[in-house]
């Protein structure tokens, strides 16, 4: 079972500007990229795996997403990212590590597939 945490002190969220969404974007990526940095030094310092920290998984809700980052894979720790309206999946807290592997995957391989369609 999955642990959910909050992002840690000093990694205040961007925010929102109706005027400048691609500003709000541009800010996201290198809050999410320094966040995942720390988290990748957190594991390291502490002798832990790193594979798949700072991987972002995303669950839709509504008319936009959850999204978490993977902050450790044993234990399985979660970082809830509050982007756009800070949506919450509700099952997040069962997910185990194994969902979260195969989360990674399925997202990677749309990913792939989407990204070769914009090729052709």
């Amino acid at each position: 079972m999955a642990k959910i945490y909050v992002v840690p002190n000093g990694f205040q969220y961007p925010e929102f500007n109706w005027k400048d969404t691609a500003k709000y974007k541009k800010d996201i990526e290198d809050h999410s990229e320094r966040l995942k940095q720390w988290l990748i030094k957190r594991c390291e310092q502490g002798g832990k795996k790193t594979e798949n920290v700072g991987e972002i998984i995303r669950f839709p809700v509504a008319d936009g997403y959850a999204e978490y980052m993977v902050g450790c894979m044993k234990p399985l720790e979660l970082i809830h990212l509050e982007y756009y309206d800070g949506y919450s999946f509700e099952y997040a807290n069962r997910l185990t590590a194994k969902d979260v592997e195969d989360k990674i995957n399925q997202q990677n391989a749309l990913n792939r597939l989407f990204a070769s369609k914009k090729q052709g």
